[in-house]
């Protein structure tokens, strides 16, 4: 069950990994804009699930602090991020935002049942590098001006990694109820484009499909896998294993035009993946242990 999990956790990090893709080809929705839609259409799948069996609504009744984190998880997070944007060069504001998978690594020591050891601080750092390597491919440069910017990106950090470290802590509390946090999250970010951007619509079919592909992926399926994978699966594993989605988002740009291929690339590739590995050593011993002893029947 904890392999199954972990494997369903990181296919929310491969939908990651197409974000950049997507949002580069949906064209120029402000975005706040586009998280409202975005979240409105991944709010889609639970509620055709919940028309189907009608129980299953019931399962949306949880305390109130479990809507207050779900909401600031995925609101908060997007809000955040948006204003580090805004405020703060993209590549600096980028690479702080996403120290959040090795808080999650070293945040999960807090965890009841969880043991922090060397190998997965080392491979979630060995993440972070090859991050560093692809984000700062043209070069690093804090300013004091954008201080405003920074500490909403280190904000956006904290806030994602804590709301998928108390996730773990609500483990009975059905996936469902993602469906409420994208619908809530989909309502604020209307109302912040309303008060803060100009709507902009796509102008082409290709734009109009990579905005679904958003909403259905990224920003939609992906957060019921993640759900899913944090509550049941191996936590420090996809902490460490989250820094493949940048990786695997450049990949992608460079796939469909999008960007150009280096050697800092090569250089990530190693980096990430040995990293992703070294964290999962002990998953790895786990299931080699459990083999042994079938083979011998």
């Amino acid at each position: 069950m904890k392999l199954r999990a972990t494997l369903i956790g990181f296919t929310a990090i491969l939908m990651w990994s197409f974000l950049a893709l997507f949002t580069a080809a949906s064209g120029k929705m402000p975005p706040f804009q586009l998280s409202a839609i975005c979240f409105a259409i991944g709010s889609i799948p639970g509620m055709v699930v919940m028309i189907l069996n009608p129980s299953r609504i019931a399962l949306l009744k949880q305390p109130a602090k479990v809507w207050l984190i779900g909401i600031a998880g995925l609101f908060g997070y997007h809000f955040l991020y948006f204003t580090a944007l805004r405020n703060a060069p993209a590549v600096e504001a980028g690479l702080i935002a996403y120290l959040w998978p090795l808080l999650i690594v070293v945040g999960s020591a807090l965890l009841p049942g969880e043991k922090l050891r060397w190998y997965h601080v080392a491979g979630a750092l060995a993440g972070l590098c090859g991050t560093f390597l692809i984000v700062g491919r043209n070069g690093i440069d804090f300013d004091g001006a954008y201080a405003v910017g920074y500490g909403a990106a280190l904000l956006c950090a904290f806030t994602w990694s804590g709301y998928s470290l108390l996730t773990r802590r609500f483990d009975a509390v059905s996936t469902d109820v993602v469906t409420g946090f994208c619908l809530a999250t989909s309502i604020l970010s209307l109302i912040c484009h309303l008060g803060l951007e100009t709507t902009v619509w796509p102008e082409t079919a290709t734009q109009w499909v990579a905005v679904a592909g958003l909403g259905l992926f990224p920003v939609g399926a992906a957060f019921y896998a993640w759900d899913f994978g944090v509550k049941n699966g191996d936590i420090q594993i996809l902490g460490a294993a989250s820094y493949a989605a940048p990786l695997l988002s450049t990949l992608n740009l460079t796939l469909f035009g999008f960007a150009e291929p280096s050697w800092r690339i090569a250089i990530a590739c190693v980096l990430v993946t040995g990293g992703a590995v070294l964290a999962a050593q002990e998953m790895f011993r786990r299931k080699g242990a459990a083999e042994q002893p079938a083979a011998a029947e």
